[in-house]
């Protein structure tokens, strides 16, 4: 007698593990607990426990305040706004790639526009946002002036409008601490000043971004308050600000204009918004032939700064990280959440991290080891 074949499932089993804990839910038409579902599945509560937090983000379950899960109608799927600042400036490349990444993985449809640091695009994008009847906008427009008009445009239409850096009106603020991330970088200036010229600063430079507004530019502040916390006897009149725009050819010209007339022997310590800047300061440095005399610190860790940083002879002596892919699951997450009606602060801060040469040696002789 021929043997019976045995025709074969291609089945995935975590999907079929979901799919009986909905049913479960569905079948209920109340609120459950974990060891409920836990109890009647059979399912590993590890697995129930991820399988229903998986739920939750996606819509299909929500969670009351006391742990319980109950099905819900299906949302259709949510289509964000996102308003890149330049595809030209690396930092928001990074953050764009992080974003993208993040919408994608929460099943959010994803409207990219590029504002190209101009504040007339970024008005006609809040338009376009508008037309497309995006659920929520994220903005990443960094001229402080423009954003009264894009964020009227956002609210008219009754968009949710998250501000990304640079805060917007009615719009909840996602970014960093600009002042504490300018401070951290002047103590590592002031640190560096103590150490390698026994305290002797002729100059201290802040290379910021007017048109970013006073928040950002905070990071200046905070910067000089850092250097003076450890250096405390260069004249106020020795602290300039210098206007970069937080681009690297506009700072080289404005530093470049400053060296002129001056010394060349002289000690400066450099503060810049941006890392773009800092390589634009680290351009007339070594154009003027005097890198040995400077010390740069910029803020966003973008690869040409880290490759710098190897250098045992380049100014640029650190940066501060923002963190740029923790930016897409925070925004994406902050975004829904808003959309959910759940309370979100007003102000949302990244987390940031000093990096030195250091450091990043020794995270490679970490990563090195078996």
């Amino acid at each position: 007698m021929p043997k019976t074949k045995i025709k074969r499932l291609y089945l995935i089993p975590i999907l079929s593990k979901a799919l009986d804990v909905l049913e479960l839910l569905e079948q209920h038409n109340a609120p459950v607990t974990l060891e409920d579902v836990f109890q009647k599945t059979h399912i590993s509560k590890t697995s129930v426990y991820r399988i229903l937090k998986t739920l939750v983000h996606r819509g299909y379950v929500a969670q009351s305040q006391d742990g319980q899960y109950r099905l819900v109608s299906r949302p259709r799927r949510l289509r964000f706004g996102f308003a890149v600042q330049s595809g030209e400036m690396p930092f928001s490349v990074a953050v764009a790639q992080s974003v993208t990444a993040a919408a994608a993985a929460a099943g959010v449809e994803l409207i990219t526009l590029d504002n190209r640091q101009d504040p007339d695009v970024a008005i006609q994008n809040a338009h376009e946002f508008v037309e497309k009847r995006v659920d929520l906008v994220l903005e990443f427009q960094v001229e402080e002036h423009v954003a009264p008009h894009v964020a009227h445009i956002i609210k008219k239409a009754g968009i949710p409008l998250v501000a990304i850096d640079v805060p917007h009106p009615n719009a909840t603020y996602f970014g960093v601490d600009n002042f504490e991330v300018g401070f951290e970088a002047g103590a590592l200036l002031g640190q560096h000043a103590q150490r390698k010229w026994k305290g002797k600063v002729d100059w201290v430079l802040g290379v910021g971004f007017s048109e970013a507004g006073s928040f950002v530019q905070s990071r200046i502040a905070g910067a000089f308050e850092g250097i003076r916390d450890r250096v405390k006897d260069v004249p106020a009149e020795r602290y300039v600000r210098l206007e970069g725009r937080g681009m690297r050819e506009p700072s080289k010209r404005a530093v470049t204009e400053f060296l002129r007339g001056q010394r060349k022997d002289q000690h400066i310590l450099v503060a810049a918004a941006t890392d773009s800047s800092a390589l634009g300061v680290l351009d007339a440095a070594r154009s003027s032939g005097q890198e040995e005399c400077f010390a740069i610190v910029g803020q966003d860790c973008i690869p040409e700064v880290l490759e710098e940083m190897h250098s045992e002879k380049s100014a640029i002596i650190g940066s501060v990280s923002h963190q740029a892919d923790a930016y897409g699951p925070r925004l994406i997450q902050l975004g829904i959440a808003l959309l959910r009606g759940y309370t979100v602060p007003p102000y949302n801060y990244v987390r940031h991290q000093v990096v030195t040469p250091q450091s990043l040696a020794e995270a490679e002789n970490g990563a090195k080891r078996p």
